[in-house]
């Protein structure tokens, strides 16, 4: 397999690009500054793209790729690639479900104790000497809280079964309902909204998705409530959400990703019930090497003309 090229968006993990660069014809696409002219001569040789979160293969990158054959996302998210495109010309597609569902998971959890009890500001507190002048006001808690999760797939339902542990209450709106849950459901984010505590964004980012987080949400979260988003920046109306902070129409936010990653609203920077993460909710060693495991294996398996490990097209 050594001569099939494969077509690498961006820098996404050291020992995915080794074993790729190892297994397969590696092109650094970040490397090229000629991104055209270097398309236009690989063109016929490059058939496979592995994409992120980030970066993906959108519909201009698939149709100057005439031998293209799958496209493999190091991320759950598919957001980056162009479906359509990619069944209209019979490309694969796979991403890499399951395997970083526990740690997103977890972290949506550290997110609400962080925001809720202020951990990021009392590290600041002791760090800066503070202790000494008196103790830290007295902040919220977590357990007993009620959570509203949007999106109940398999990052929502592993932050409802850890919230079910701190005692609490879940509820969840999705499409549809589920069958096979015992929580309660909403028939629109607004109800689920005005009825917990803390919102939790856990579904995909499509077009119906887009800032599914906009005014009249955070209205109704209200100014006690709680926002954590580990699903996906535009989920978020980022101006609405600043705007509701700084007003103290919204109680705190708990945020891992942004709508223009790497980029973060610096109107952020100074409110103490924020906390901002890097977008790292499958940011562990054993997360990302089983997430590029799952890329190499599926590109191996296409290649072998075996069935793909986790198939989306």
């Amino acid at each position: 397999m050594e001569s099939i090229g494969v077509l690498m968006i961006c820098p996404m993990n050291s020992y995915l690009e080794q074993e790729l660069d190892k297994r397969f014809k590696l092109f650094r696409y970040w490397n090229i500054p000629q991104t055209q002219q270097f398309l236009k001569e690989n063109s016929n040789s490059i058939r496979a793209v592995v994409g992120n979160s980030m970066a993906g293969a959108d519909a201009q990158l698939i149709e100057s790729l005439p031998k293209l054959e799958i496209v493999s996302s190091f991320s759950v998210g598919l957001d980056k690639i162009d479906l359509n495109k990619c069944k209209e010309k019979g490309i694969r597609v796979t991403n890499t479900p399951d395997v970083l569902t526990e740690d997103v998971a977890d972290l949506a959890i550290g997110l609400m104790l962080a925001v809720l009890r202020r951990l990021c500001e009392c590290d600041r507190y002791v760090r800066k000497g503070l202790w000494k002048t008196g103790d830290f006001k007295l902040t919220t808690k977590f357990t007993g809280k009620s959570v509203g999760i949007i999106g109940l797939g398999r990052i929502g339902t592993a932050i409802a079964k850890r919230a079910e542990a701190f005692d609490c209450p879940i509820s969840y709106y999705s499409r549809s309902e589920k069958a096979d849950t015992n929580y309660k459901y909403y028939p629109s984010v607004i109800d689920l909204a005005s009825n917990c505590q803390i919102l939790v964004v856990a579904c995909s980012l499509t077009p119906e998705t887009r800032h599914i987080i906009n005014r009249e949400v955070i209205d109704a979260l209200g100014p006690k409530g709680v926002l954590i988003n580990i699903g996906r920046g535009p989920h978020v109306d980022e101006a609405e959400l600043l705007s509701a902070l700084v007003e103290g129409r919204l109680g705190g936010a708990g945020l891992d990703v942004f709508e223009n990653e790497p980029e973060a609203p610096e109107e952020l920077f100074g409110l103490d019930n924020v906390v901002l993460l890097p977008h790292v909710g499958s940011g562990t060693i054993e997360t990302r090497t089983a997430m590029a495991d799952l890329v190499l294996g599926n590109l191996e398996a296409h290649f072998l003309n075996k069935p793909l490990l986790t198939p989306v097209v």
